[in-house]
């Protein structure tokens, strides 16, 4: 009886309930039924775009438009449109439209911006102000909601930046800024990253250590398949440099060693504090385990 009743109701619910639409006839949700309904995301974008101007829903409108400019390979575009309108847009909603931000210098390969702005969240989570200064944010994944909290957030933060200077082969920065993603919230991935920045400076022992964590489950995330496939992938990488390294050695010098050597006589001198360090020793007490 009561399964047949509940058959009968999802029957009679309402059209934007089924395909997940806001309820109404306003610009902005005609573009959301042309986006996820008719599945045309050149006229859904002309359509956020008229929403934007008339002023309806324009934190949403705004956000959703540059995440189909994405997906249409308009990211420049996006950028553009988000540093443009965001002023029109609510308090509440300018976080999120960072982490849209930050997604789009990604995939137009502006690291600078990108981690100008991982460190201004950094920042504004120093200063109490990252989700609004509630100590969780609700957060969706595949559908499912699910909470968030500063320390975790913070982590995420931190591994994006190390993936950024990652792109800018800056493996000092990068090692520095993961490590303390780990001491946060450790997680399988960021130590896979980790152990790569390790690798990249030759650092081969102490690349192995921070795999091994991972091949026997010894830190969150280990029992995932993606980390735990790449943490297989680099430690055979990491053994057949080694592998090669040993051949190559002559009059008591390894690769390894003579790399080393080259970097302390040639490499400018730098300061072993890196930039990151004063970012992040400013809020030290919030970051602690």
């Amino acid at each position: 009886m009561n399964d047949g009743k509940k058959g009968d109701q999802n029957l009679e619910a309402p059209f934007h309930v089924v395909h997940k639409l806001p309820a109404g006839d306003s610009p902005y949700v005609r573009a959301k039924h042309v986006q996820l309904v008719e599945k045309d995301p050149e006229a859904a974008i002309v359509l956020f775009w008229k929403a934007i101007n008339a002023g309806d829903r324009v934190d949403s409108a705004l956000k959703d438009m540059a995440v189909v400019m994405k997906q249409q390979d308009r990211a420049e575009e996006a950028i553009e449109a988000i540093n443009s309108f965001r002023d029109r847009c609510s308090k509440q909603a300018q976080e999120s439209l960072d982490n849209v931000l930050i997604d789009l210098y990604k995939k137009c390969g502006r690291v600078e911006e990108q981690i100008d702005l991982l460190k201004q969240k950094l920042r504004m989570i120093n200063q109490g102000e990252a989700f609004n200064g509630k100590p969780t944010k609700t957060a969706r994944s595949h559908g499912k909601k699910f909470q968030v909290t500063i320390r975790q957030e913070t982590s995420r933060i931190l591994g994006n930046l190390g993936w950024a200077y990652m792109q800018q082969e800056n493996h000092r920065a990068a090692e520095a800024v993961y490590q303390k993603a780990q001491i946060i919230d450790p997680d399988a991935n960021k130590a896979c990253n980790l152990s790569l920045c390790l690798m990249k400076q030759s650092r081969h022992s102490e690349a192995r250590l921070v795999l091994e964590q991972v091949l026997q489950n010894k830190i969150a995330g280990s029992n995932d398949q993606k980390s735990r496939k790449r943490a297989e992938e680099l430690m055979r990488e990491l053994e057949e440099s080694q592998s090669a390294n040993k051949s190559l050695t002559e009059d008591g010098f390894t690769m390894e060693g003579l790399d080393q050597l080259v970097m302390n006589q040639w490499s400018p001198l730098r300061s072993r504090r890196l930039p990151i360090f004063e970012e992040i020793s400013q809020f030290r007490d919030q970051l602690a385990c």
